[in-house]
């Protein structure tokens, strides 16, 4: 019988905070890793599925008790730290998520990938080139040469792929891997990762993402608050859950969901039972529009020689939503800034509710600015970490004015009463609120001018789907009563179809196709967007 690469039983992992509090990340759990073969982590932020992860490199930061945590036959509770640095990367190695941020902005991407390797500087690189090509980098002589800054987002990925894989390791570790990539990127990572089982390595896949779990793992585990609650073969764990927790989950998931089907569900969990009760039907009682609010003409932006986005044209009705999909780098952002009035267009037009609005003078579209609101994808980036969530709200309501009169504090809880955030969290700092929590703190933000039109560039593609899933509940629920309509960015094709009415597809700067979001998921016209639709995670449990 095949030797288990990792075998664990009874894992915990406890941190201690600076005030001597006792905090167990992960509570005895137990699992194993097989040559040739995927297992799936899912759950939400804190079910301690990235401390299990770094359990098997020794990185944890906490204290570890295990049964077993036998790693390729070494007992690794007996290791030190120095025989730990053998193993990382030798025989164990994780490829991180956040690609940018790992990859060292001021080193070639040889560097990068082969410095650890012995040898002279020549052969390193040669193996850094190789280890490119392995990972179907284009051009991987050229990238090699190139620093993280220079390459797009699909190809930092494939250098930390490669980067962990210079050293052949047995064990390879994928934390959020393709967290942020658009759909075409995500199937090319993703089909890497499961070459991984073809090489016989024993390979673990940690993501929120159950679609992307399903194209990779043979066994999933699903963990809530540092337990491991379910597990199974990959197929009949999405097809038949047992726990309430998974089944949850698995409701969060908005592939296939009609439009204004409520995503999340009243759930009441203790440490013994769950309970549910669904939402009743949706009802859409928004009457057609046919004022716009907002109206693209024959729009424009270069970047020196780079033409960013070139002739796009469209329009979102008053009380609707348009979504906007396409690879990173199609143009999508920049147009929006256009649209925000934040990039000037070199040619075309913008009109917000038949007023012109850009190009022209700030003087002449100030009165028009407090009709447009944002929501981004990273709200903490957006924040002043020197303000509590009060100082947020107040400022956004005084219009940059105060960030501290009391005049403003009941409007401010009012606001997170429409987001459904306590007002005891107006003394805290952003940095202190989960990541749902500060969405909505954002979302509350954009509100305060009262907006007749939001534009959202990747409002929810790093939450978790149960957080994700309360996020567009409430954006849905938002439009319905005010009417508020929505330019809606994500690379996520089940969000966009489940969120809009309408959707436009870009790619290198141009609009090729726009319909109903039922014609352009299911009967799409342009090669693009078939290949686009295509490339999406096939997943029907």
């Amino acid at each position: 019988m095949n030797t288990p690469a990792v075998e664990i039983q009874n894992l915990s992992v406890t941190f201690t905070g600076p005030d001597k509090t006792r905090v167990e990340a992960v509570k005895n759990i137990s699992l194993t890793l097989t040559r040739g073969k995927a297992l799936g982590i899912v759950g939400e932020s804190g079910s301690g599925k990235s401390v299990t992860a770094r359990s098997l490199l020794g990185l944890t930061g906490g204290h570890v008790t295990a049964d077993t945590l036998n790693i390729l036959g070494t007992d690794a509770t007996r290791l030190t730290e120095k025989q730990w640095r053998a193993i990382r990367g030798t025989k164990v190695a994780m490829i991180l998520q956040d690609a940018l941020n790992s990859l060292d902005p001021l080193r070639p991407i040889h560097r990068e990938i082969a410095d650890a390797l012995p040898g002279s500087r020549k052969h390193r690189k040669r193996a850094a080139v190789e280890a490119l090509h392995a990972v179907e980098m284009p051009a991987p002589i050229l990238r090699a040469d190139q620093r993280s800054p220079e390459l797009s987002g699909g190809m930092r990925q494939r250098a930390l792929i490669a980067q962990a894989m210079i050293k052949n390791p047995a064990v390879v570790v994928a934390d959020e891997a393709t967290t942020a990539l658009d759909t075409r990127l995500t199937r090319m990572v993703l089909d890497q990762l499961a070459e991984l089982k073809d090489r016989g390595i024993a390979f673990a896949m940690i993501s929120h993402d159950l679609a992307q779990i399903a194209q990779v793992a043979d066994d999933i585990i699903v963990m809530r608050h540092g337990e491991i609650v379910e597990s199974g073969p990959t197929k009949q764990l999405l097809s038949d859950p047992q726990h309430d927790y998974t089944k949850q989950l698995l409701a969060a998931i908005p592939r296939g969901v009609a439009r204004f089907a409520p995503l999340s569900q009243v759930a009441t969990f203790d440490d013994t039972t769950a309970t549910f009760e669904n939402f009743k039907d949706p009802v859409d009682v928004r009457e057609p529009s046919d004022i716009s609010a907002i109206e693209v003409h024959g729009l424009s932006k270069a970047f020196g020689d780079h033409a960013a986005v070139f002739g796009v044209s469209l329009s979102v009705p008053q009380g609707s939503t348009l979504g906007l999909v396409g690879e990173s780098g199609s143009g999508k952002t920049t147009t929006a800034r256009m649209i925000l009035g934040l990039e000037r267009p070199d040619q075309g037009s913008v009109r917000i509710f038949g007023q012109h609005f850009a190009p022209a003078k700030e003087s002449e579209r100030r009165d028009l600015r407090d009709r447009l609101g944002a929501i981004y994808q990273d709200p903490l980036a957006s924040f002043d970490p020197r303000y509590t969530t009060s100082q947020i709200l107040i400022n956004a309501l005084s219009d940059g004015t105060t960030s501290r009169s009391r005049q403003y504090l009941k409007r401010a809880r009012e606001l997170l009463d429409l987001v459904e955030l306590n007002s005891s969290l107006l003394s805290r700092s952003p940095r202190e609120l989960s990541g749902g929590q500060r969405q909505r703190l954002a979302i509350a933000r954009a509100l305060a001018p009262t907006p007749d039109i939001l534009v959202l560039d990747e409002p929810v593609s790093a939450l978790d789907v149960s957080v994700q899933a309360t996020v567009l509940d409430l954006l849905d629920r938002l439009q319905l009563e005010t009417r508020t309509s929505y330019l809606f960015i994500t690379h996520d094709l089940a969000v966009v179809e489940h969120m809009s009415d309408r959707i436009a597809v870009m790619t290198q700067g141009e609009l090729v196709e726009t319909g109903t979001a039922q014609q352009i998921m299911h009967a799409p016209s342009h090669p693009y967007t078939q290949q686009l639709i295509a490339a999406a995670p096939d997943w029907n449990p």
